[in-house]
């Protein structure tokens, strides 16, 4: 299971395929190959549950340079998704 699997970069990210100990990692990784092939709005699927998994992701986007802002889907979804929003790499080299 330590072995890396392909995983589609599409703009949506359903963590409920991962660990949860995976996700600080897989988060910005996944934000910056999303980044890097131009999409730069990203569904961030959590669940609902506890809301401990959304405060996860939540404090792992914080420190991110390449995170404009982030916001918690406002469609059927609502607190169980998170969409992010990332600076194009033009914005972030030009300041």
């Amino acid at each position: 299971m330590g072995e890396a699997t392909d995983y589609p970069i599409n703009g949506v990210l359903d963590l409920h395929a991962f660990r949860p100990s995976d996700v600080g990692d897989l988060v910005p990784e996944y934000l910056r190959v999303c980044r890097e092939k131009g999409i730069l709005r990203v569904r961030i699927i959590h669940g609902k549950g506890t809301g401990t998994l959304r405060r996860y992701v939540h404090a792992t986007l914080d420190p991110l340079d390449m995170v404009e802002r982030y916001e918690l889907a406002g469609d059927k979804s609502s607190w169980g998704a998170t969409i992010v929003h990332l600076k194009s790499e033009a914005s972030e080299a030009t300041g």
